[in-house]
């Protein structure tokens, strides 16, 4: 048996340490090479994932990690209802390793990682998640999100227990960790698409460096119609989208670029100038599907909001 064997407790804690690690440096999603090349437990080399979507290092006796594909072959869903994730057995044998290790997992409340496809090759980690609920008949784990510290609690008192009213306290912290985590799914997901249509450019001034780049909300996703769909948004760099947000800069359905007024009369340094005041009266660059144009409905309730802080 190796030294890192069966540790399991320690496996989990390192590399949820080792996840955080490398969204610090890598910032938020994750490419698919990184993720099989994994971490180094006790001069092993543990990876996080592997093709199926529910991996089990040979140095752990249940499983690491589930993933969902960009592409979901197994429709993996968040419930509209709880908005907790319903994630697709393996196969269709609940009694498959897989699947029996999940109940496992399942059983003894130990957190797992999960991976978010957010495009080809490119995941959003979420840790620590529990499985909360599984259903043979629908072939359907239940998962929830959770606190990290949470997570290294757990562990460090596995088989202590825990109260009736903490476990109900517990459901609803789990529930709003959960919504949290779809909230950031989303905003992934849909910065992804609406750059993907902009062909990674600003829709303002053309800028092409996407670390650069946000996707930026027409109508807030607050608002009944605030969808994160692509004709509900434009592909900005920062200093516009902030600009457009703060409503210095205004399009119209036409998708005219307006500038506030009272900042057409500042004089300030070439920012100002030719960053800001420059734009005035330009086309925005469009996407070239007709399908992922900017919805002219949205830009004229933005735009009338422009116009009353003009």
């Amino acid at each position: 048996m190796s030294p890192a064997q069966f540790d399991d407790h320690a496996i989990r804690l390192a590399a949820g340490k080792s996840l955080g690690e490398q969204m610090d440096h890598r910032g938020p999603e994750l490419g698919w090479s990184e993720l099989l090349h994994g971490f180094t437990f006790r001069a092993e080399r543990i990876g996080l994932v592997n093709q199926r979507g529910i991996w089990k290092p040979k140095a752990m006796d249940m499983p690491l990690s589930i993933r969902t594909s960009p592409d979901n072959p197994y429709r993996d869903s968040f419930d509209p209802t709880t908005q907790l994730l319903h994630y697709r057995y393996f196969g269709t044998d609940p009694n498959h390793a897989d699947n029996v290790g999940l109940r496992r997992i399942m059983a003894t409340q130990r957190p797992l990682i999960y991976f978010h496809g957010i495009r080809p090759g490119r995941y959003l980690p979420i840790w620590p998640v529990f499985i909360v609920g599984d259903d043979p008949t629908s072939l359907t784990f239940t998962v929830a999100a959770d606190h990290p510290a949470f997570a290294e609690d757990q562990l460090a008192t596995e088989g202590a227990g825990i109260s009736v009213a903490a476990a109900g306290d517990r459901e609803l912290e789990r529930r709003y960790a959960t919504r949290t985590t779809l909230t950031r799914i989303h905003q992934r997901v849909f910065r992804h698409r609406v750059l993907h249509a902009y062909r990674s450019r600003c829709a303002f001034c053309r800028l092409r460096q996407e670390p650069l780049l946000d996707a930026a909300h027409i109508v807030a996703d607050k608002d009944p119609t605030g969808d994160p769909v692509v004709p509900n948004g434009l592909s900005l760099c920062k200093i516009h989208h902030a600009a457009f947000d703060q409503l210095f800069l205004g399009v119209t359905p036409k998708g005219v670029i307006e500038v506030r007024p009272d900042l057409l009369k500042e004089t300030d340094g070439p920012m100002l100038q030719h960053g800001l005041k420059g734009l005035h009266h330009q086309h925005i660059h469009r996407p070239r599907r007709t399908a992922d144009h900017p919805d002219p409905d949205r830009l004229d309730l933005r735009y009338h909001q422009f116009l009353q802080a003009s």
